[in-house]
């Protein structure tokens, strides 16, 4: 048997990772494209909707489905409205200083993470899949005597990591249809275009912001939810998710969601296939070094536009 089957596996695994991180990225990149924030604590609201999916799945009896679906509603819920409310009482109050917003969400990332830490504890709690069957993974070779198929062969994937890829793109989808095709995207977009000729308008900016930073942070706590049966929930879960989600939003382009979607799936796959055959660690330094060539080449990155 070739490489080519655990390449396949690989690349699996690297897009479940690329569709996690997608969410996460895009909640990050809506936040600064809209409100010119950048959001230190995004990571902590990631940790958080992991971290309340399993307080929600623990409340819910009976088949793991019930309280799976029930935490896919209410993570994204809380954190969305903790974020609303951060919002309102923090950055509002700075007036969304470019400055004093990096230090007050620094100050917001260790107040959630120390109070879930006293709350929730140091444990890596899993949260059980509404499902998960394993798939045996189909190959197709040229061999001496034609086409030779494989199945099964002995590498699989399941069925719950496929459909975290399939929810990834449906919400994504969502996410340009609101952007594009609703008035409140067009409140966003118009308040990030020129936020003083919103404001002549008489569009309510501040509303519009609060409700920007909950809807990022909604998403990352999705993207946790959707992970957290991959992975544990653990109180300091949210610094690669931040790490990564910093590296995609600078590769694409600061504020642009085509970019920061190519750029989701590039270091996704990557880092799934690097770490399947190498290491995650030289997944994490080769992701660096790329967002160092792109500051370097591209500094508006690349789909982002020059500002003067």
């Amino acid at each position: 048997m070739e490489l080519g089957p655990y390449i396949l596996l690989a690349t699996l695994e690297g897009a479940v990772t690329a569709a996690v991180l997608a969410l996460t990225a895009v909640g990050l990149s809506l936040v600064f494209g809209v409100m010119r924030v950048v959001n230190i604590a995004h990571g902590e609201f990631f940790m958080l909707g992991a971290v309340i999916a399993w307080f929600t799945a623990q409340a819910f009896g009976g088949h793991p489905a019930i309280g799976f679906a029930a935490a896919l509603i209410v993570a994204p819920l809380a954190v969305g409205a903790i974020a609303v409310l951060a919002d309102v009482t923090i950055l509002k109050r700075i007036n969304y200083d470019p400055e004093r917003t990096i230090v007050a969400t620094i100050g917001l990332l260790y107040i959630i993470q120390q109070l879930t830490l006293m709350i929730y504890g140091p444990e890596a709690r899993p949260v059980e899949a509404p499902f998960n069957q394993r798939i045996a993974l189909p190959w197709f070779e040229f061999g001496d005597s034609g086409l030779d198929f494989y199945y099964p062969w002995g590498l699989s994937t399941t069925s719950y990591k496929l459909a975290v890829i399939a929810a990834a793109v449906v919400v994504l989808v969502g996410v340009w249809l609101l952007m594009t095709r609703s008035r409140a995207g067009l409140l966003m977009r118009a308040t990030q275009a020129d936020r003083d000729m919103a404001l002549a308008f008489g569009i309510p900016v501040e509303r519009v912001y609060a409700l920007v930073f909950g809807f990022g942070a909604a998403l990352a706590a999705l993207g946790a939810v959707l992970v957290v049966p991959i992975q544990q929930a653990h109180y300091l879960m949210g610094a690669d998710p931040l790490l990564l989600s910093f590296i995609v939003v600078i590769i694409g382009g600061l504020g642009s969601l085509p970019g920061t979607l190519v750029a989701a799936i590039l270091i996704g796959l990557s880092d799934g296939i690097i770490s399947v055959f190498f290491s995650p660690t030289l997944a994490k330094i080769l992701a660096t070094l790329l967002v160092g060539l792109v500051l370097v080449f591209r500094p508006h990155g690349l789909f982002g536009t020059r500002t003067v």
